[in-house]
């Protein structure tokens, strides 16, 4: 029976329209009215735009976000946050300056990032704020995931480096398909550790939940829940392990992942 459904956002939620395809909403509302809870889980941020679908999905429930280093419920603002050790995030910041490469700093419902570029403009507007460039240094919240944001040609390169203490968990975008994001979190802190949490708040066995996603950041919560789903467009490496595959992004494959959510609930 599956009585917990979460959903990843880029190619999965979002295509590469920039928009959610006209099928998932009455989906959505399908799978609540059959009992099944909803949480987003996406490697974005706890604000703008993915704030909305969070509260579309379900306003007075736990959801993930930055890779599950934030898992937030937003009515009572409760959180599981893992923050990153400062001398940390200043060694990352001395790696930026030394390469070159745009690093962005992230607190539960905050950024930073320094340079007003083409490319940090285009994120701002796929996370829906206003981008605000600020020395990294004056960040003063407590960083729960640093972000290096590159060309996807530098793939092997960046992941090749090591940081102590720190896991790096690659992702991409369809609405930026020639960006690389890489986060960086404490190690031991991934979707996986994020589906855990909502599995405790709300009492619900692995086995019962269902996980859709495509990127290789989604692999952890995949293999860790009864019922891992893929999306048609998802990388290799999550078609490899997925239960079910549904269909592209661009084609709303997500209502078909809510709707077949709802049968095995039916059938449970």
């Amino acid at each position: 029976m599956i009585r917990l459904l979460c959903a990843d956002v880029d190619g999965t939620l979002v295509g590469a329209n920039g928009v959610v395809h006209p099928d998932i909403w009455p989906a959505v509302d399908r799978a609540r009215a059959a009992g099944i809870r909803l949480a987003l889980c996406s490697g974005r941020p706890a604000f703008g735009i993915t704030r909305d679908y969070a509260e579309r999905l379900a306003p007075d429930g736990w959801h993930i976000f930055q890779n599950g280093a934030s898992v937030v419920r937003f009515p009572d603002g409760r959180t599981h946050s893992v923050r990153l050790d400062p001398t940390q995030v200043q060694a990352l910041i001395a790696r930026a300056r030394a390469t070159g490469r745009t690093l962005e700093l992230y607190s539960d419902l905050d950024y930073a990032v320094e340079e007003d570029s083409e490319s940090t403009r285009q994120h701002a507007d796929l996370l829906g704020v206003a981008l605000t460039p600020r020395p990294l240094e004056a960040f003063d919240q407590a960083v729960v995931r640093a972000q290096w944001m590159v060309p996807r040609a530098l793939h092997d390169e960046l992941l090749a480096e090591t940081y102590p203490g720190i896991e790096m968990w690659p992702s991409t975008s369809p609405l930026m398909p020639d960006t690389l994001f890489v986060a960086l979190l404490p190690i031991g802190v991934s979707k996986g550790t994020g589906v855990q949490a909502l599995a405790e708040e709300y009492g619900v066995p692995l086995e019962d939940i269902m996980f859709v996603g495509d990127a290789w950041n989604d692999i952890p919560a995949l293999q860790l829940v009864g019922h891992p789903v893929a999306m048609g467009n998802a990388e290799p490496e999550a078609l490899a392990i997925a239960r079910h595959v549904v269909g592209h992004v661009d084609d709303g494959g997500l209502a078909a992942a809510l709707d077949l959510a709802v049968r095995l609930r039916e059938d449970g």
